[in-house]
């Protein structure tokens, strides 16, 4: 355990934890139906192109896992693609693109990214906050304002 091997499961073993918890929690969320009740309902809210980004934004938020929010966006999402117009090939691209922005939000503690960031870069969390919560909210809102504005000329 004092060697470079003991050390490297000493510092993957946490992230593991958090990875496997926000897996768990993803498939809670899933199970419960809660995600399909909410995807119809904002259905009808007509978002368009904003809506992919919000569903995949809060599931991330909510649990962490970017694959998770992939995953989980895009099997709610695929049955509500005729009735929010997004029918055409560019649409349903542009629909991929910003499921995957939602999904770069809020990177905060119940990401296994926050804590492989901050743990191996030593950061404490409150700048782990600062500087990695932050800034994977201005990522993910950047790629979805370009997605958006992509969605305004060519749809």
């Amino acid at each position: 355990m004092s060697g470079w091997v003991g050390q490297a499961v000493l510092n993957a073993g946490i992230i593991i934890l958090i990875t496997a918890s926000g897996g768990a929690f993803g498939k809670v969320l899933q199970n419960s139906g809660i995600a399909n009740v909410i995807g119809q309902n904002l259905a009808k809210a007509n978002l368009g192109m904003w809506l992919p980004f919000i569903v995949a934004a809060a599931i991330k938020t909510a649990q962490g896992s970017s694959t998770v929010a992939i995953i989980t966006t895009a099997s709610l999402l695929a049955p509500l693609m005729e009735p929010l117009g997004l029918t055409s090939t560019v649409a349903k691209a542009l629909a991929v693109v910003a499921i995957g922005a939602g999904s770069m939000v809020v990177s905060h503690a119940n990401d296994s990214y926050f804590w492989v960031v901050t743990q191996f870069s030593k950061m404490d969390v409150k700048t782990g906050y600062k500087l990695q919560t932050f800034g994977t909210f201005i990522e993910g809102i950047t790629a979805a304002v370009i997605v958006w504005l992509i969605s305004l000329v060519v749809l």
